[in-house]
């Protein structure tokens, strides 16, 4: 094969065959094929697309270019979530202990975060002592004894799709359905998972901003799923503001703690008992969702979901005695109230702005190899539909030193909108979208 031909045939809107896109794939990834050539064929699928087939034969290629962790000896169907990622989202925290506790083992392979905040291995790194580098049979071993494990993806995971993104990034096709699609399989597929369960952010602090590139991209993993014998189902929710109330890596730590004690924000709870009473369905643990919503509403009442968080930290060797002691997480020297100029009703937040500024108090990360706070963040006060007087207070900074707050302050009343009208905050669950659904 020749590979100039294949971006001609790509180019001209014709479909690719499973041996031409195993060539191409398998050729990146062993550097036959150089990246100018494989930016040609990104750009032609970015503007001509991929059909079903094409994109799961792609996403089997990015999976078979690495290692694939083998959960067999897992007692159980093992359904394992993924978010497309927003502000404040700390549903595996959660949701992990959550779905344990009723009975579904959870083997979560995650990462670390670049933006906004930490994902969801930093935010556990708040926990002094846990640790995240599990080899492979430590991690089966754990999840058979308590249910739940947490894991850093190995470097072998998934290395084409590793090479493919960081191409894309300075090619401008990252914003292709289908190579996004099949970056996402590919990573939850070659961690093992029996069925899987998708949250795909949309609004303003999503990177899917429309709802309707959001549906399209929920179709594609779904229908990626189907073909290649996993059980998928996709939940897209609202991401117009910050789920929950913090964003900054102890502070989430500190409100997942709270979501697990019944005592949690609204949005975060109903969230993950949407999400989870998906995965325990899937798993054959529940006969409907509501039967399923119903079971982890019970293990958030009894304390077992709380109980199994505490035995993932232990089990992980973090200072169990935070989960209990929260103050005993990092906390940040200064907490510095932003108070609102003006009286009125929020009737927006900008989600992502807000995220950024927690990254600018050192939340997140600018690069991979930049250093992240565990104290700092953003702790919401008014949500959208709230009403505001003149003096009250919106957020919470934390931060290291007066000055990084105010250098802050200026920049987190600019993602506030104040109006006269009331308005009701937009819906949390926008859709469910299952294999063979129609298109509306």
């Amino acid at each position: 094969m020749e590979v100039v031909e294949l971006i001609r045939k790509k180019r001209d809107g014709q479909a690719l065959t499973s041996e031409e896109i195993r060539f191409l794939i398998q050729g990146y990834a062993h550097e036959r094929i150089p990246d100018y050539q494989m930016s040609a064929w990104a750009m032609a699928v970015r503007l001509q697309g991929m059909d079903t087939r094409e994109t799961a034969d792609l996403t089997l290629e990015m999976v078979r270019s690495g290692e694939e962790v083998d959960l067999s000896a897992i007692k159980g169907i093992k359904v394992d979530k993924h978010s497309t990622g927003g502000v404040g989202d700390t549903t595996t925290l959660v949701l992990g202990p959550l779905v344990a506790a009723a009975g579904v083992p959870v083997a979560k392979l995650s990462g670390r975060g670049l933006g906004h905040t930490g994902g969801t291995i930093d935010k556990l790194e708040s926990f002094s002592g846990f640790d995240t580098a599990l080899s492979t049979a430590g991690f089966v071993q754990q999840v058979n004894e308590w249910g739940l494990a947490v894991m850093g993806q190995t470097a072998d995971l998934t290395p084409a799709d590793k090479k493919l993104y960081a191409l894309r990034d300075v090619t401008a096709t990252v914003d292709s359905i289908p190579l996004i699609a099949s970056s996402i399989m590919s990573k939850k597929i070659a961690a093992g998972a029996d069925a899987i369960v998708l949250d795909v952010k949309t609004g303003s602090g999503a990177f899917m901003k429309e709802e309707k590139q959001a549906r399209e991209l929920a179709r594609s993993m779904v229908e990626i799923g189907q073909r290649i014998g996993r059980q998928t189902v996709a939940v897209i929710s609202d991401m117009n503001q910050p789920l929950g109330y913090a964003v900054g890596n102890a502070l989430e730590v500190k409100e997942a703690i709270e979501t697990l004690k019944g005592k949690g924000p609204r949005d975060l709870t109903e969230l993950c008992l949407t999400l989870g009473g998906q995965m325990v369905t899937l798993a054959g643990m529940a006969g409907s969702r509501e039967e399923a919503e119903a079971k982890l509403k019970a293990t958030l009442d009894d304390g077992s979901a709380l109980e199994r968080f505490r035995q993932l930290v232990k089990a992980q060797g973090g200072d169990v005695r935070a989960v209990d002691e929260p103050d005993r997480l990092p906390q940040s020297p200064v907490q510095f109230p932003v108070h609102s100029p003006i009286q009125g009703i929020v009737t927006s937040l900008d989600a992502e702005a807000i995220g950024l500024c927690a990254m600018q108090l050192g939340a997140g990360r600018k690069t991979k190899e930049s250093p992240i706070d565990y104290s700092v963040g953003v702790v919401l006060q008014k949500k959208i539909g709230d009403v505001v007087q003149k003096g009250d207070t919106l957020a919470v900074l934390h931060a290291n030193s007066r000055a990084e707050a105010e250098a802050v302050q200026e920049r987190f009343l600019s993602t506030v909108t104040l109006g006269e009208q009331r308005v009701t905050p937009p819906p949390l669950i926008r859709e469910l979208v299952t294999a063979g659904q129609e298109e509306s």
